[in-house]
């Protein structure tokens, strides 16, 4: 009597199998879907350790980047939640979400700094009401009047229900 291991293999033996590099890119997108429920379902610690098994498998995934700063931002660490928005920059420089939430990060500490990040966002995104509107708090603090009643124009412009949220002497 003999024995033979056979080997076994999914893909019907017509077809290609994935290579290694896109079977890596299939298995991030997987678990980056599968971080996203955790962090929906505020399993944050959970979230966290799957976005950073999603980077292992696709270091160039500037959504598992980008979900680590929203993290770090949500519990406050601003230094971490500001380097990990910036690994998604480096990946993908006018990423509007990753910019939007550096921008917020910076808008007190570092005004200059979040206007330039709000200015990115606008350039791809000219109706990012929520964008104009943050600008426009910028340079209202920057004692910019006449930008900042354009930036305001343009945030309720684009969305009507932001009115309230523009400071009184800019309505």
């Amino acid at each position: 009597m003999s024995w033979a291991i056979h080997s076994f293999s999914a893909a019907p033996p017509d077809s290609k199998a994935p290579s290694p590099a896109d079977q890596n890119l299939q298995d991030a997108n997987a678990l980056l879907q599968a971080g996203i429920l955790q962090q929906n379902n505020h399993d944050f610690a959970g979230a966290d350790r799957t976005y950073r098994r999603v980077l292992e498998l696709d270091p160039q995934s500037k959504f598992a980047w980008y979900n680590l700063g929203v993290i770090a931002h949500e519990d406050r660490r601003v230094a971490d939640a500001r380097a990990d928005y910036d690994k998604a920059l480096k990946i993908d420089p006018m990423f509007p979400s990753a910019l939007f939430n550096e921008a917020l990060l910076l808008e007190s500490s570092d005004p200059d700094r979040a206007a330039e990040l709000l200015k990115r966002v606008i350039a791809g995104h000219p109706k990012d009401a929520t964008a104009h509107l943050h600008l426009g708090r910028i340079w209202a603090q920057k004692n910019r009047d006449d930008k900042a009643a354009d930036e305001f124009r343009r945030a309720v412009k684009a969305d009507p229900s932001l009115r309230s949220q523009v400071p009184e002497e800019f309505r």
